[in-house]
């Protein structure tokens, strides 16, 4: 089921975590924030709009990561129900795309609720002084990927970001799977 994320809450503190990667490598919020902003991800492996647009995905956040943005993915799908999501699955994935960006398993979920992600992808841009100034989508792409000239919304917000601080006031909400919560 498609879900939508609300818009932007500007100005909203970004939260602590420190949790492994698929090789058990423990990242930090702060060992991740970069000098111009910090882009937080939270994706999956299974997802049909995460796999959409994972080359685009990888394209801009690497491009970020160039301008001094710290990028930072996270799965928080619980793992028992959907294996596909889990660490060694997640560090599989990594390596056989590429990322150059910390891919983290959020085992508990906690780090997921404190953000309050909803869903897959779901993106949250903030400014160097951690303060929240994007949640929109990547592109025009929904359970497939937009056409190849797609406005680069996230890459263009993240950009403000860090020349200004501020994100853009117009965005549009990401759409994907909702998140799979763990039974209570």
């Amino acid at each position: 089921m498609a879900v939508s994320p609300p818009v932007c809450d500007f100005g909203a503190s970004w939260h602590d975590f420190l949790l492994p990667d698929g090789a058990g490598r423990m990242h930090g919020r702060d060992m991740i924030a970069g000098p111009n902003g910090t882009l937080i991800m939270f994706i999956c492996n299974h997802c049909p709009y995460v796999r959409a647009i994972m080359d685009r995905i990888l394209r801009d956040a690497h491009d970020l990561m160039d301008q001094g943005i710290g990028v930072v993915a996270i799965s928080a799908n619980d793992a028992d129900s959907y294996p596909e999501d889990g660490p060694e699955h997640m560090a599989r994935l990594a390596k056989a795309k590429g990322f150059r960006f910390p891919y983290l398993h959020d085992a508990d979920q906690t780090v997921a609720r404190a953000y309050g992600a909803e869903c897959t992808p779901d993106f949250f841009g903030y400014n160097a002084d951690g303060q929240l100034q994007y949640r929109g989508r990547l592109d025009a792409s929904g359970r497939t990927a937009g056409p190849p000239g797609a406005r680069r919304e996230l890459f263009e917000a993240m950009m403000q970001i860090a020349r200004t601080g501020a994100g853009p006031r117009d965005q549009v909400a990401s759409m994907g799977c909702s998140i799979k919560w763990k039974a209570a």
